[in-house]
């Protein structure tokens, strides 16, 4: 199983030397994404799922232990940077530029845990760590400029969504089909082109670039991608769901991890922005 942010793309769960049946497999002999059909095999008597009786399968405790130690390192490190990264104006350049070149570790991080096929404790860890000290200067700077108030309302906001997409994918509001996981993936894709755009009309050409980082247009965007990260918490859960129904290895439970982790820190950062420019507008 493997899970990512809106950046990267999903696979399913591989196959391993213990036998474990995969979403991998599957899609190499249909060409379907995991949620198009089921991958395990069944109970000829009763139809449900075969999970295997063997030790070493995940279970919830294990994903919530292990998304807590990653949730914690994020946490750990943004209060590390809060406290010693200056955001006055004559050191905030400073501390950004050291901000960015955690960004982009804990991106390339990220790139390299998402193409590998087992989960490394020790690269979603570093991912953490590097993101969390990233998201503390970012959020320091925020609190400093724009009020305590904003870095609030976004972890406040980032906390109701996780429970609100949890609530309803537990109660059957959402259901991850394969026409829900191919517009996701889809709309994200599309969302991602247009920062990119605007990211490059900012640079070549100044200014905010096409608009989406400030006015009617940011707040739409912002807006857009809170949507877009609660989607993909429901791919998450049902990922994990998923696992823990056909006894997928415990390491498995670290890619659940990651998955989240990186779901909510996207949601946190969509909020903050949000939160800044309707700040910023009153």
């Amino acid at each position: 199983m493997r899970s990512s942010n809106p950046v990267f793309s999903r696979r399913g769960f591989s196959r391993d030397s213990g036998g474990y049946a995969g979403f991998d497999a599957q899609h190499q002999q249909a060409g379907t994404n995991p949620y198009a059909t089921n991958p395990y095999a069944t109970d000829v008597a009763t139809g449900m799922p075969q999970a295997p009786a063997r030790a070493g399968v995940m279970t919830m405790d294990d994903v919530v232990s292990r998304t807590a130690m990653t949730l914690g390192m994020v946490i750990l490190t943004a209060t590390i940077a809060w406290i010693a990264m200056p955001v006055d104006p004559a050191n905030l350049g400073k501390s950004y530029g050291i901000a960015i070149g955690a960004a982009l570790v804990a991106m390339v991080l990220g790139l390299v845990q998402s193409f590998k096929r087992k989960a490394s404790p020790a690269i979603i860890l570093g991912y953490a760590a590097f993101e969390g000290f990233f998201l503390g200067v970012l959020s320091a700077a925020t609190s400093t400029y724009l009020g305590a108030g904003v870095v609030v309302q976004a972890v406040l906001g980032t906390m109701c969504v996780f429970a609100a997409v949890l609530f309803a994918y537990k109660m059957g509001w959402i259901r991850v089909t394969r026409r829900f996981y191919g517009f996701v993936m889809a709309a994200a894709m599309g969302f991602m082109l247009l920062m990119v755009a605007n990211l490059l009309f900012s640079v070549f050409a100044g200014g905010d670039g096409l608009g989406f980082r400030s006015g009617g247009l940011g707040i739409l965007f912002g807006v857009i991608g809170v949507v877009l990260g609660a989607c993909f918490l429901a791919l998450d859960f049902k990922q994990v769901e998923d696992g823990i129904a056909y006894g997928a290895p415990r390491d498995e439970a670290w890619l659940a991890a990651f998955g989240l982790t990186v779901t909510l820190v996207w949601i946190y950062m969509q909020l903050l922005r949000l939160f800044s420019i309707l700040s910023g507008d009153d």
